[in-house]
């Protein structure tokens, strides 16, 4: 019985970094959402985006690992996902790796958890990516609420899509999303493009997923997104952005980087 082909470009390894607790349970998300195969620190999710059928490598990796450790393993890592509590204050941990991801060109996702907790500040976690030198925070989700009043997230890239349901639907929260999504259109479409007839709001997903993806890997941006609510327990958005915006071993340039499959 033959062996199945895998085009390299549809593989995704990803490194999951933060609190141990944290990873892990991220990383079941993933594992029980998208199937699995492997055993062990890394395991194998496969994933279909774009009628293309991906194989997501995951692996954990906690931040509170020496610095040589977490510079070892960020430096070789493809692509990295990096785990922002939004109840936290102070999180030089994440100060420090997205510092080493930015230090050796490691393309990253910035995912943020625990806003539904009392303390929990969204705002609080962009500004600390945005004091981080290196890449810019584009936020790619709008929380609905924190804390206790959490209530889920808006996807600003396909927003649109829900229109006019979702001005009724969302209230005050969808002229936020305006707000944001002009941000986005503006931090990542070429100048040329955004001084053409048409408005942020008509150009079609697809571009900008484009422009967000190149973007990433070159480093100049940092997609933030946030974790769903615990009741949906959605992890769907973050299997789509790790294989529309992280790069395949294909893209990465680095000499130390080894194609394994």
């Amino acid at each position: 019985m033959g062996t199945k082909a895998i085009d390299p470009q549809t593989i995704r390894n990803v490194t999951i970094i933060g609190d141990p607790d944290e990873t892990a349970r991220i990383a079941h998300r993933l594992l029980r959402r998208g199937g699995t195969t492997g055993s062990g620190r890394q395991s194998h999710v496969h994933w279909t985006a774009g009628r293309v059928e991906h194989t997501i490598r995951v692996t954990e990796l906690s931040s509170h690992a020496p610095i040589p450790d977490l510079v070892r393993s960020i430096r070789v890592a493809d692509g990295v996902i990096a785990l922002a509590n939004a109840a936290v204050r102070s999180d030089p941990r994440l100060e420090t790796l997205l510092r080493i991801a930015d230090d050796h060109q490691v393309a990253r996702i910035c995912l943020i958890h625990g806003l539904d907790q009392p303390a929990a500040d969204h705002d609080r976690c962009v500004r600390t990516i945005t004091d981080t030198r290196g890449a810019v925070p584009l936020r790619l989700h709008l929380p609905l609420g924190t804390g206790t009043q959490f209530q889920g997230v808006i996807d600003l890239v396909s927003m649109w899509a829900l229109e006019p349901m979702g001005v009724e639907f969302y209230g005050s929260y969808w002229k936020v999303a305006e707000d944001c999504y002009r941000t986005l259109a503006q931090a990542v479409m070429e100048q040329e493009a955004m001084d053409s007839s048409r408005s942020p709001r008509q150009i079609p997903p697809d571009e900008l997923h484009h422009r967000i993806r190149s973007l990433t890997r070159i480093g100049d941006i940092v997609p933030v997104l946030c974790s769903a609510a615990p009741r949906s327990d959605d992890i769907a958005p973050l299997l789509d952005a790790i294989v529309r915006y992280l790069p395949s071993p294909m893209d990465v340039c680095q000499p130390e980087h080894a194609l394994d499959y």
